[in-house]
């Protein structure tokens, strides 16, 4: 089984370990540098450019199969694209859910700190 990454950014150990062992996963597929920086910037001026969104579905086509996961998450109109074309293609769309905490710390200059943490919980299909 693969996981084919079409996201913004790298697995943690914790993503990866729940891949292998819930999903069965054996091999992560990211994406090439170029389709990479595309992904992670895809205009938001104007209509979602399809053109674009087209080199992604070759890149998948070419390197999964049916029944493999695409981990898809990023740019929303891009995203919403992405998953419906998975479901139709037979593939397996998923995203990563995480826990959010926030802190704010009182420095001692009177500064505030705010920190945001993330925490991955589990993937989920679309």
């Amino acid at each position: 089984m693969k996981l084919i990454l079409l996201f913004s950014h790298k697995l943690t150990d914790e993503q990866i370990r729940e891949a292998e062992n819930e999903l069965k996963v054996e091999e992560f597929i990211y994406l090439p540098q170029e389709l990479q920086y595309i992904w992670s910037n895809i205009p938001p001026e104007g209509e979602l450019p399809i053109y674009i969104i087209d080199k992604f579905k070759r890149f998948i086509i070419d390197n999964a199969k049916q029944g493999d996961y695409i981990l898809i998450q990023g740019d929303f109109g891009a995203t919403n694209h992405m998953v419906q074309w998975a479901k139709e293609k037979g593939f397996v769309p998923i995203y990563a859910t995480s826990k959010r905490e926030y802190k704010s710390i009182t420095n001692e200059d009177g500064s505030i700190t705010n920190v945001h943490i993330f925490r991955h919980i589990n993937f989920r299909r679309y």
